[in-house]
């Protein structure tokens, strides 16, 4: 008599844990925050449903996960351009690469936003998340600056392109034909240009 294979695979911990957070990135992009449940992620990873909470503490510390893990994904690494406009034209070019810009993932992002204020280890990973965020952009947009001779107060500067960035994301979502990647982009360059110069 032939055993029965395992249900499960046995996988070292930080294989399991990615496994449980690329499973919870797919149910949150099909289909939120309602699709974010332990039965759900379980049956998706492959795994017992204890391995949660043996992983992460909970779905709270899944979720804090989940969102390091989005942001490594979504922000640009600019430190292997040029300071000035090849390093601004690459956070650009990254911030609306089309692997990123588009329906499943920006679901994702709004999943996570809509749970900020209702998870206190969530909201403490957001703000260290965004500040690196923000820095990273400021040093960015001074950079261009400083390359063309200009002035700019490249912290303001800054949060307004993070949060146009953010807005025209939340369009694309909900309508993707009204916001393409390549249009989102240009209008980010409208708003730096009378800035930084052409670019």
């Amino acid at each position: 008599m032939t055993k029965a294979a395992p249900r499960f695979t046995r996988l070292p911990a930080a294989d399991r844990r990615l496994a449980l957070i690329e499973a919870a990135l797919a149910c949150m992009a099909e289909g939120g925050i309602t699709a974010f449940t332990v039965d759900r992620v379980c049956t998706k990873a492959q795994v017992s449903r204890g391995l949660i909470t043996h992983h992460f503490g909970g779905m709270a510390g899944l979720l804090t996960a989940v969102y390091v893990k989005i942001y490594a994904q979504a922000i640009p690494n600019v430190e292997d351009f040029p300071i000035g406009d090849a390093r601004l034209a690459a956070l650009l070019d990254g911030l609306f690469n089309p692997a990123q810009f588009n329906r499943p993932a920006l679901n994702i992002w709004l999943t996570l936003w809509g749970e900020i204020s209702n998870t206190p280890e969530l909201a403490a990973e957001h703000r260290r998340q965004y500040a690196a965020y923000l820095a990273m952009v400021t040093a960015t947009l001074a950079a261009a600056a400083q390359a063309e001779g200009r002035e700019v107060a490249a912290g303001t500067l800054a949060k307004s392109l993070i949060c146009l960035v953010d807005g025209l994301g939340l369009q694309h979502c909900i309508d993707p034909g009204s916001m393409p990647a390549a249009l989102a982009r240009q209008a980010c360059v409208d708003l730096l240009t009378p800035h930084l110069g052409p670019l």
